[in-house]
Order: structure tokens, then sequence, then C-alpha cells
């Protein structure tokens, strides 16, 4: 089955909202549909221990089993440096600092973006700059 348009939007938002909950920092959304065959969207966060990375990637995973939606693959919950989960339209990178830093993905793509504050505990809405 196809995932419209509109269900990929709201899978993004679920997984912004998840981890905000556990207080991911530094959260960048890439608009990837135009220049990408493979997702929508890409989800950027950090957490501060490989603890918080871990409560992180569980919190995304939770949030979406909640609504039906398993990921296609999870990689890198054993050493939470960065934790990668495939929701296939929606790919999430969970990233302790360091290993961001080192990566930089989120420079990768000239894609649109959306920074979200990582003080909001809840976002109701993605920018236009996502569809």
């Amino acid at each position: 089955m196809a995932i419209t348009k509109n269900e990929s939007a709201r899978r993004l938002l679920l997984c912004i909202n998840a981890v905000l909950q556990k207080k991911a920092k530094r959260i960048v959304a890439l608009n990837v549909k135009e220049i990408s065959s493979f997702a929508d969207y890409m989800l950027i966060c950090s957490g501060d221990t490989d603890r918080q990375v871990q409560a992180i990637a569980g919190a995304v995973q939770e949030y979406l089993k909640k609504e039906g939606i398993l990921p296609l693959g999870v990689e890198g919950e054993a050493n939470a440096q960065w934790v990668l989960l495939d929701y296939d339209d929606v790919i999430i990178s969970v990233f302790q600092e360091e290993a961001r830093s080192f990566y930089g993905l989120e420079d990768l793509w000239e894609a649109p973006r959306m920074e979200i504050d990582d003080k909001e505990t809840q976002i109701k809405k993605l920018t236009k700059e996502m569809n």
C-alpha cells in the first residue's frame, strides 16, 4: 500500500513529538521528497548520553506502534552513538553530539528544513517547508 503525502507528514509530526517528550536537542526535519528516492522526510536530533539516545529512539518506536506503525529497520541501539529508525517514508537519526558532528548528516542535502525548538513539549503542525 502506498503511503500518502498526508500520512508521511503525520508520521513526521508523531516522530517530532516523540523526540520532544524525551528532551532531544537540536531537532531538525528535512523535506527530502524532491531529492530522494528512499524517503520523504529525515528527522535528526541529539541526546546527551547513550541512555538518552536509547530513550529517544524508544519513544519514537512506542509512539508509532500505538498508531499501528512499525519500523522497517532499527540500527545502532546497542552502542547508541547513532540510532537509525527506518519508517519507510520517514528516517529518524538520533545521535550523541560527537557522532552527529562527525557525520554532519543535515548538511549533506540542500533541502527545505524545519528546526524545532527543543524547549517545546509538543508541536501541532508542520511548517509550510515540510509540505
